[in-house]
């Protein structure tokens, strides 16, 4: 199969430059002036089941897509039986300080089995070829208002377009072709696929693309549908030739026989065929307002200004080249919105969670597999999802959590003897949660503790009562789970978790700070949320007794905040996972109410530096909004927003705005969006008060960078339900406008101080500086 870069080299090198577009298709746009080379230069559509990457060829296209369930693998069990046997020898072999004999002991008999885990897979490739012509004026862009990715250019006169969106609602991938005179299309379609076991037909106006993963589990059935507005078509074995149509429309859908993480007896070639079936009545232009009236629903939840100047109307590369030299705050909005968008795309309520390249991927073998890796970045995809009015896609992460509630109970009890439920830092389509890879960084035992926290974030933003008892089984069960878990330090008597690793550093150890401030939390939260409930009154009081007994954070003799029960941090060591300060952010262990240890976390992130993988500035751009330093935050977002490779050992961005560890991961993109939103307002702080229902300290331009004099901010969400808008003008709210769901008063700081104010639901407050 030929590569996307051997499709659109030569075009590449040939295409006259394009004239700078007049904003096509709204303000938030993506747009270059030749097709892509590369997949990380093509541009994104998805719908949270399907997921396409458009490449802009002119002659020949590729439009690389994904089915959210094609993964290798198939439905098992990872615990290991037996392997709680060895869990008090390994105890005793840490805090005896026999790392090495510990953790040679963990892989004998502790680890998962098998010991990795599955990989995400591409799906297909649809392909396109036109007559070779000259092409002139050439120009691609992905607007992110309307979901939609277009690639145009003139040859002997005339304007050639061709249009792609990726519809929920009809679950479609939908391409149209057009040009500027009747007669004026001609394409041959086909469908492609890098896995071995394949096979591409035709039937009717339908190609058909049926193929099978590598090793038997998972069978996925794609199918296009090509139909022209004039011209002939011409029918092949294995393609479909259209010639002097007037139009041409190709609708593209994929469905697996995963039925779900357990079952594998869904039809697929009889879910694709419906769903083509469902819309074959619908012309494109309704197809299309039924996709925008969707998209946007999400999309306009937020608006934001950070400034407009001549910079933006660059193409998009060339703006991320320039951006360190000053002058684009547009293009951290652009970064803001893309973040959102990608969130769009790659998960939706009733489609798989966005995984480490949310729902795009074109290798058979991804890098750490495309999987779910939780001790960060799993995690870090959906920290927008709340403030920035995207709660709806968190959904498809809550519906995961209630299956791997349930594998997990399995590990839970063969792993560690307890009851609940556990997750490590690794999960894939099969639900898998016992440690994986090997015990020097896999036993971390606390990420589904960190994903239950979600549900709380969740009812914290929305107050919806109804959700926290649907999700109340989940949180409960996790917590219950370090209720047996938990053991004590023979030293201090203090309750310390173990075994167990701060990501991924370190090696296997007892008790380190990152698992003790999740702990703290999932804790406080279960107890909270039983109250507000009225159910299980013994767990809360459970809880309440045994999270003061969790060794607490502790600050070192470099004025650190302790990454481990010793005191061994390296004030040189620039490792890009900053676990311990997890407190700070996104947990709500340490605040600006703790005077000492918020100056000893700070401290431990000045030590790590500012140069770091993509993803880990996407954190240290949230560590550094946490920590009211607006300018040091702006400069982690600007070496974000640089070229990937610009600086030796750091990530950046790729030419199409895809965060680079390197290579891509998704998770430093939503890091960013989050990132922003943290410092234009922040809502993590609890407000006094004795209210059964957690109320918080809405803090707005906590940390606003000089970059950003005059902007505003429109729909951004607080906890305890509070949409507001914000406009400041001379790095000062001029004025915010705080709307509650429910009655009850509002504490708000701004620069002039802090003030409580009886609100109303549904009812906008304004407050002015």
């Amino acid at each position: 199969m030929p590569t996307p870069a051997a499709l659109a080299t030569a075009l590449a090198l040939t295409i006259p430059l394009a004239a700078a577009p007049a904003r096509p298709d709204g303000d938030w746009v993506l747009w270059y002036d030749q097709p892509a080379t590369a997949w990380e230069q093509a541009l994104p559509v998805g719908n949270g089941h399907l997921g396409a990457m458009v490449h802009g060829g002119v002659d020949k296209e590729t439009i690389q897509f994904n089915e959210h369930t094609v993964w290798t693998g198939k439905p098992r069990s990872y615990a290991r039986k037996g392997a709680v046997d060895v869990l008090p020898e390994l105890r005793g072999l840490l805090w005896k300080g026999k790392q090495k004999e510990a953790e040679d002991l963990a892989m004998k008999s502790f680890m998962s089995d098998p010991i990795r885990q599955m990989a995400y897979q591409p799906c297909g490739d649809l392909l396109l070829e036109g007559p070779a012509e000259s092409a002139s004026g050439y120009r691609r862009w992905l607007g992110l208002d309307s979901g939609m990715a277009t690639t145009e250019w003139t040859s002997d006169g005339v304007v050639r377009r061709r249009e792609t969106f990726a519809s929920h609602p009809d679950n479609l991938i939908v391409t149209r072709l057009t040009a500027g005179r009747k007669g004026g299309v001609s394409a041959t379609v086909r469908l492609a696929t890098p896995h071995r076991d394949r096979h591409v037909s035709v039937s009717g106006a339908d190609l058909v693309l049926e193929g099978r993963v590598e090793d038997g589990g998972v069978s996925f059935h794609a199918r296009a549908r090509v139909v022209a507005k004039g011209g002939s078509v011409t029918r092949g074995a294995d393609s479909i030739a259209v010639k002097d149509a007037d139009e041409i429309e190709i609708r593209l859908t994929a469905a697996t026989n995963v039925k779900n993480w357990r079952d594998l007896t869904a039809d697929p070639a009889a879910i694709a065929e419906a769903t083509l079936a469902r819309s074959a009545a619908t012309p494109y232009a309704a197809l299309l307002q039924r996709h925008l009236g969707d998209h946007r629903r999400l999309f306009r939840a937020v608006s934001l200004d950070l400034g407009r100047t001549p910079a933006a109307d660059l193409p998009t590369d060339r703006r991320i080249a320039d951006f360190r030299n000053g002058g684009d705050p547009h293009l951290a909005g652009l970064l803001f919105q893309y973040g959102r968008y990608l969130l769009i795309g790659s998960s939706r309520e009733d489609g798989q969670p966005a995984n480490l390249q949310g729902i795009w991927n074109a290798s058979l073998k991804p890098p750490w597999d495309s999987k779910y890796t939780c001790n960060i970045n799993t995690q870090m995809n959906y920290w927008p999802a709340e403030p920035t009015g995207l709660a709806d896609c968190h959904k498809a992460l809550f519906k995961a959590l209630t299956e791997l509630r349930e594998s997990g109970t399995l590990t839970a009890r063969e792993h560690y003897g307890a009851r609940g439920w556990v997750l490590h830092h690794n999960f894939d389509l099969w639900r898998g949660t016992a440690p994986i890879n090997h015990s020097n960084h896999g036993i971390w035992p606390t990420g589904g503790a960190w994903l239950s926290l979600h549900l709380w974030e969740h009812y914290l933003f929305s107050g919806d009562q109804a959700f926290l008892r649907e999700a109340w089984p989940v949180m409960r069960d996790a917590a219950r789970f370090f209720t047996d878990y938990l053991t004590p330090d023979p030293t201090t008597g203090m309750l310390v978790s173990g075994p167990s690793n701060s990501p991924e550093q370190g090696g296997l150890v007892m008790g380190p700070t990152m698992d003790h401030q999740i702990i703290r939390d999932l804790f406080k939260a279960c107890s909270q949320a039983a109250r507000i409930l009225g159910t299980d009154a013994e767990l809360a009081a459970d809880l309440d007794r045994l999270r003061p007994q969790i060794a607490p954070n502790k600050i070192g003799r470099h004025g650190q905040l302790q990454e481990w029960l010793e005191d061994k941090d390296n004030p040189k060591n620039t490792h890009r996972h900053v676990s311990h300060l997890w407190g700070v952010f996104p947990g709500s262990d340490i605040t600006w109410n703790d005077a000492e240890l918020f100056k000893a976390a700070r401290q431990s992130l000045v030590f790590r530096g500012d140069a770091a993988t993509g993803w880990s500035m996407g954190w240290k751009t949230n560590l550094w909004a946490r920590f009211l330093d607006g300018d040091h935050a702006y400069q982690i977002l600007s070496n974000l927003l640089q070229p990937i490779g610009r600086a030796k050992g750091q990530g950046g961005l790729y030419p199409n705005l895809f965060d680079a560890h390197p290579p891509f991961q998704i998770d430093g993109n939503f890091g960013a969006t989050s990132g922003i939103s943290e410092m234009l307002l922040q809502s993590h702080v609890p407000a006094s008060g004795n209210s059964p229902v957690p109320a918080f300290v809405i803090h707005i331009l906590p940390a606003l960078p000089k970059a950003w004099p005059d902007g505003s901010a429109k729909g951004l969400r607080a906890r305890g339900g509070i949409t507001t808008d914000i406009e400041w003008r001379g790095g000062k709210l001029s004025k915010a406008t705080l709307t509650p769901a429910t009655d009850g008063p509002v504490t708000v700081r701004t620069g002039s101080g802090t003030r409580t104010v009886q609100g109303k639901a549904g009812k906008p407050l304004e407050i002015r500086e």
